[in-house]
């Protein structure tokens, strides 16, 4: 193996420190460089409401979650699946559970522990030198020489590797070091790079609220709901949750789950909408009699209220989105309550999205993770072309991708000349 020159790992995220894991349990000397003055932030952040480190559902339904990159990132999750991943944090100490929904948290539900046993690890492992951590290094490109140039408060660095990871993170969070800046510099030299895109974000509906709704119910949440999409190339999809009115629009746990289809409508047709069923407990026939019962002297919002426990948010969705005539037409008030069409025309900007779409694309990349352009050179994490919903399944790729580029730099390691 060539251990002249150490591994450089630039990212301090899940998929870095996996990566760097890897490297120096194999007794590689490993360096690590990271843009911001601490190690995970965005992992903190994460873990900042329990943190979600992956979902015990069945492999294949797993799989599926990743949608059409399954077929590229599927045998990476199977190599380090969930018990894996459980055992790698027993490991560091850190007991997990699998909660009442099947995902599975640090029984603390903190990220600090973890992360802090963890770095723990890698600085002092069982044998051999530990990871040196070198902070505020921004990564620049390459040099001229094939150095690693990095500009970093005391000026310009330029470092030698026997081998790169590169654990940059996508587009999503750019104060907490995600900022999508390598994009132009993996071009550059040629890589291909599907562009960065918003992913379990929020959306602006059309037109915007009225001044009345948006005073009144932003921030407030739409509980025990449903939402279908139905895109103009034939996809169907319908899942019960909640989500919350902002100030331009929606977000939340539903519409993030169906942000994907939504935005790509949005992306292939300038817009995109979604139905939403007020009512998902209940049949369309017993709404539809509910809402025709002779309500006598009573106002409308009372009659939703008693005959349909309709009111608040939901009630205020109805007069914010239908017209007087519809409203006061049972048949198509009814209607309306189990399927109203919330119209939507842009996709939240990127730095506010939980995750990101796009990046490296697997094709130009060995199994092994590493760029077939540029030998030595690995890519793992939320900076390869995938996405996932929440729900554990972004931590979780981050780990694997970033054991695979581990195990990837080592194999290559082993076959360069010494």
């Amino acid at each position: 193996m060539n251990l002249t020159l150490p591994v450089a790992v630039i990212g301090g995220g899940p998929a870095g420190l996996m990566a760097a894991q890897i490297l120096v349990d194999a007794g590689v000397a490993v360096h690590l460089y990271d843009a911001m003055p601490s190690i995970g932030r965005k992992f903190l952040l994460a873990g900042k409401g329990g943190l979600n480190l992956t979902h015990s559902e069945g492999a294949d339904t797993f799989a599926g979650r990743y949608g059409a990159r399954r077929g590229a990132i599927e045998h990476l999750l199977q190599a380090f699946d969930t018990s894996a991943l459980r055992e790698w944090a027993q490991g560091l100490g850190i007991e997990t559970f699998v909660g009442s929904s099947g995902r599975v948290f640090p029984k603390d539900m903190k990220a600090a522990p973890l992360l802090r046993a963890w770095l723990q690890r890698l600085r002092h492992p069982a044998q051999g030198e530990g990871v040196q951590f070198h902070m505020r290094h921004r990564w620049l490109g390459w040099g001229d020489d094939g150095q690693i140039l990095f500009d970093t408060p005391q000026g310009s660095v330029a470092v030698k590797a026997g081998a790169v990871v590169l654990a940059l993170g996508g587009g999503s969070w750019a104060r907490l070091g995600s900022d999508g800046a390598w994009v132009p510099l993996l071009m550059q030299k040629g890589v291909s790079v599907a562009p960065l895109l918003p992913s379990n974000c929020g959306f602006d509906v059309q037109g915007g609220w009225s001044a009345h709704f948006r005073s009144r119910f932003a921030g407030q949440p739409f509980k025990s709901v449903a939402i279908s999409v139905a895109t103009a190339d034939g996809q169907h999809w319908r899942r019960k949750g909640e989500f919350v009115a902002t100030e331009m629009g929606v977000e939340g746990s539903l519409v993030y789950a169906a942000s994907a289809l939504l935005r790509d409508e949005i992306l292939c047709t300038g817009s995109a909408s979604f139905a939403l069923d007020l009512l998902p407990d209940a049949t369309a026939e017993h709404v539809l009699q509910e809402v025709s019962h002779p309500r006598g002297s009573r106002s409308l919002s009372s009659h939703l209220k008693s005959r349909l426990n309709l009111d608040g948010i939901k009630a205020a969705m109805l007069h914010e989105l239908l017209d007087k005539a519809t409203i006061h037409d049972p048949v198509r008030l009814a209607a309306a309550i189990k399927a109203l069409p919330v119209r939507l025309q842009a996709t939240r900007p990127i730095d506010e999205a939980i995750s990101s779409a796009g990046g490296v694309l697997f094709e130009v990349l060995t199994p092994g993770l590493m760029l077939e352009q540029m030998p030595g050179v690995f890519c793992a994490g939320e900076m390869l072309d995938w996405e996932a919903p929440t729900g554990g399944y972004l931590l979780h790729a981050s780990f694997a991708t970033g054991r695979a580029a581990g195990q990837g730099a080592l194999h290559w390691l082993a076959r360069a000349p010494g």
